[in-house]
Parts: structure tokens; C-alpha cells; sequence
């Protein structure tokens, strides 16, 4: 596929842009920049990218990716509940910290655990039910995106790492799948998530500190 081909298919994909998929973008950058100054809103305004995603991962034979807005809407209400809680003195219980040995060794499993998982589902899908699913890809974008959002609900440092890979990923899976705008969207998601981890390190940093 040459540039101009490229070009082409983004321009006609940004033209056949529909208002579910647009509502969903706007409300996944909001709801990133309310992550990265640790605001409570990321999760409710995440539901309603979240609940939008599913349906047009389905609908686009992206079985992996429903799959994580499926668990995102879950861990959107744990990590809701969580960010809640607050102290005797009113203070919140959980603060932004960095991952320890042993937080960075159950990541990987759990990464290692979901990857495996998914390749091996995508690949039955495949042969017998969704032709279009793309095994690889698309478990790659699922396993680092389950990651992620485990880890931000607990508020790691590391979530971030987590969520440049699956943004990285997710650029491409979803141009070829025709969704233009959502490709976009990753990018946009992509360059927040860099400077979302340069905030939380910053407030780890402050955190440790005192």
C-alpha cells in the first residue's frame, strides 16, 4: 500500500466517521486527561467510551478489543469504588506508587497469562467464526491494555508503560479495520499517555518525599 493509497483511506475514513464513534473518542481523551491529574471523573466519563467501544468492536470483528472494553467498563466501577475510599483523617487510600520487584513480576505474568489466553481464542475465532480477526495484534492491544488498567486502578506508576503499548498497538489495528478516527484517537491517547506518566512520576516522586 503506497502513501497516497494511505492517505486516501484516512481521509475517506475520517469522512465516514459516525456520531457513536465520535462521542466515544471525545469521551476517551476526557476521560485520559482526568487520569492524568488524577481526577475520580476518569471513570464515569471512561464508561461511556467503554460501553460505545464494545459494540463497535463487535460489530468490526475486533473480539479482542470488546473483550477489554468489556473489562474496562468492570474495572472502571473497581477502580471507581477504590479511588473513593478515603481515611479516618479524610485523606485517600490509595496514592500513586511505584511498582516494587514484586509488583513488576505479577505484571508480567499477568500480561504473559492474558496474552497467551487471547492468541489462542482469536486464532480458534478465526478459522471457524470472525475471518477478519487478527490474532496477534489484537491480543497484544488486549493483554497490555488489561494490564493497565489493573495497575491504574491501584494507581502505578507503571500503568502508564502499559497503556503506551496499547496505544502503540492500537493505531494500526484499528486503521486497517477502517475505523480512522479511532486510529487517531490512539495517537492522540499515545502522546497523553507520555505526558500522564511524566505527571504521576512527578507525583510519586512528591509522594515519596514527604
Amino acid at each position: 500500500m503506497s502513501f497516497e493509497d494511505i492517505y486516501q483511506k484516512f481521509i475517506t475514513g475520517l469522512l465516514n466517521t459516525g456520531w457513536l464513534e465520535f462521542i466515544a473518542v471525545v469521551a476517551g481523551i476526557a476521560s485520559v486527561w482526568f487520569s492524568r491529574i488524577e481526577n475520580i471523573w476518569v471513570y464515569p466519563v471512561g464508561l461511556i467510551n467503554t460501553l460505545i467501544y464494545i459494540y463497535l468492536s463487535f460489530e468490526n470483528h475486533l473480539v479482542g478489543e470488546a473483550t477489554v472494553n468489556l473489562y474496562y467498563s468492570a474495572m472502571s466501577i473497581y477502580g471507581w469504588v477504590l479511588w473513593s475510599k478515603r481515611n479516618e483523617e479524610h485523606q485517600h487510600v490509595v496514592v500513586i506508587t511505584r511498582s516494587n520487584a514484586r509488583d513488576w513480576r505479577n505484571q508480567f505474568v499477568f500480561f504473559a497469562a492474558f496474552f497467551v489466553a487471547m492468541f489462542c481464542i482469536l486464532t480458534f475465532l478465526k478459522r471457524g467464526f470472525w475471518p477478519g480477526v487478527i490474532p496477534w495484534g489484537d491480543s497484544l492491544a488486549t493483554a497490555s491494555a488489561f494490564t493497565g488498567m489493573w495497575l491504574m486502578a491501584r494507581k502505578k506508576v507503571e500503568s502508564w508503560y502499559w497503556w503506551l503499548l496499547t496505544n502503540i498497538t492500537s493505531i494500526p489495528l484499528y486503521f486497517v479495520k477502517g475505523l480512522v478516527f479511532t486510529s487517531v484517537f490512539y495517537f492522540i491517547l499515545f502522546v497523553m499517555a507520555i505526558f500522564g506518566l511524566i505527571e504521576w512520576q512527578r507525583r510519586a516522586r512528591k509522594a515519596s518525599a514527604q
